[in-house]
């Protein structure tokens, strides 16, 4: 019989009623009846209750324990009754009756308790990271992030590819970042510099004849945190291959992700084939080259309906004449919106150098017709190619030299 367990935390449920058994993890929680006292043993596997009554000799024992004790405990397994069940538990229809225990290892009064989700300062937290890497959150997280890592390499090795581990300890290359540097024992003023990516490295597998090649590569740069990537050090995963074009690449990645997401997530999967944007539809549809397409707001070409005859806004036809260009933002449910709200947009703009913008709703009574400050200035055929273009009654048009305009629809955009 095994020292310390017979089953972990998670495994037990009803086929294993009468069985006896021994278990070893920390005390998650505890709840005194009186009469009864319930315990609930955490391991990495999962919780599992444990009772025992205050007729046991034990019983007083147990009740002083601490939480995150860890104890081994010795019992039998025990159906519990209907009322009690816990579905959301994997073990949530037994319970163990507790015959005896063994304290493994003691604790003192924690600083931050482990059993709750309760969010805590970043400076506690690291200063205990012990404690918080226990809680079930990050702990889960942790687990995650070593079974996604394992089905990458799982993927990539059906795939053909050859995993390489390349040098920590290198010579400066240039790169987008600052370099961490090591000085060198055994060469006084020299230093070896940490890789912010395995650039050379890779390139020299390629060049000796390897035919794929992937790491899950440590990276380290000497630069701020961003919304997506940890300050100083962070993992990425980088592949090459030979003779293959872009295509080949798109499909190799495209398969991967598609796969990691199928296993890991509950989300679903709008696209397994990636949408592709050429550089000039992005720019034109979103201001930017890095579009987050969760986003729904799209930008409208409109240059050409101001050329048209029967509208006369004579300040954008003016700007079009000296080779400046219109576009537009739908902007929903803002029909019967205030004017004090479009003047607080026309604020904000000008906040961001732009000279001012422009504004419509577009309402459909006997006749479609402009309302606002410019409406007036459209004829009912121009506001329905408009619709045609917008597919909505509501916009706010900008019209200016396109770099700027650029500049101010992707800061629109990605805020």
């Amino acid at each position: 019989m095994k020292k310390y367990r017979t089953h972990n935390c998670g495994e037990l449920n009803i086929k294993d009623k009468d069985k006896k058994i021994s278990l070893s993890g920390w005390i998650n929680k505890k709840r005194d009846h009186g009469n009864l006292l319930f315990l609930d043993l955490r391991d990495n596997y999962g919780l599992t209750q444990c009772v025992i009554e205050n007729t046991h000799k034990n019983f007083k024992e147990l009740e002083k324990l601490s939480l995150e004790t860890v104890i081994k405990i010795d019992g039998q397994v025990i159906e519990r009754s209907k009322d009690t069940l816990n579905k959301e538990l994997k073990t949530g229809e037994i319970e163990i009756s507790i015959i005896s225990y063994e304290i493994l290892g003691t604790t003192k009064e924690l600083p931050i308790p482990v059993f709750s989700d309760q969010e805590y300062s970043e400076e506690i937290r690291l200063k205990y990271r012990f404690l918080d890497l226990r809680r079930k959150k990050i702990h889960q997280n942790i687990i995650l992030r070593s079974k996604v890592i394992s089905f990458i390499r799982s993927e990539m090795e059906k795939l053909g590819f050859l995993e390489f581990q390349t040098p920590i300890l290198t010579s400066s290359s240039p790169e987008g970042a600052r370099d961490f540097l090591v000085p060198s024992r055994l060469n006084p003023g020299k230093f070896y510099a940490l890789p912010q990516a395995p650039q050379q490295f890779k390139q020299l597998i390629m060049v000796s004849g390897f035919d794929k090649y992937f790491q899950i590569a440590p990276c380290f740069r000497d630069e701020d945190a961003r919304a997506d990537r940890s300050p100083g050090e962070f993992y990425q995963l980088d592949l090459e291959m030979s003779f293959v074009e872009q295509e080949d690449i798109f499909n190799v990645v495209e398969k991967l992700m598609t796969n990691v997401f199928k296993k890991f997530s509950n989300k679903k999967i709008l696209y397994e084939k990636f949408p592709q944007i050429t550089y000039s539809d992005a720019m034109i549809k979103y201001g930017t080259d890095k579009p987050d397409l969760r986003n729904p707001i799209i930008i409208n070409e409109f240059t050409d309906i101001f050329k048209r005859d029967d509208v006369n806004f004579e300040i954008f036809k003016k700007l079009i004449s000296k080779g400046n260009i219109v576009r537009g933002l739908i902007a929903k449910k803002t029909k019967d919106k205030p004017r004090s709200f479009f003047d607080g947009i026309d604020k904000w703009a000008k906040d961001q150098g732009a000279s001012g913008l422009a504004y419509f709703t577009i309402e459909k009574d006997k006749e479609i017709k402009g309302k606002g400050p410019v409406g007036k200035f459209f004829s009912s055929d121009s506001i329905q190619e408009i619709m045609k273009i917008s597919k909505h009654i509501s916009m706010i048009l900008f019209a200016m030299e396109l770099n700027y305009l650029l500049e101010l629809l992707e800061i629109i955009y990605l805020n």
